[in-house]
């Protein structure tokens, strides 16, 4: 398992697991980030990332996308 960080661009990858404490889970899982569901890596900014969750766009912070391991 690797961080969502080092996907490449454009590329839908599958959610391992999602790290951190349980309300950062909570959070990550009401924005559609399950384990077992997929993302697609958008843009990436000074470790600052912009995923896409079904047909939303969400930006996440570089600790929060470290959290969501693929």
């Amino acid at each position: 398992m690797m961080p969502l960080t080092v996907a490449d661009l454009n590329e839908e990858v599958i959610v391992r697991k999602v790290g951190g404490k349980p309300e950062v889970r909570l959070h990550l899982e009401n924005l559609g980030i399950v384990p077992g569901g997929t993302v697609t890596l958008v843009s990436v900014n000074e470790g600052n990332v912009i995923v896409k969750v079904k047909e939303s766009r969400i930006a996440l912070n570089r600790d929060m996308a470290m959290k969501i391991m693929i």
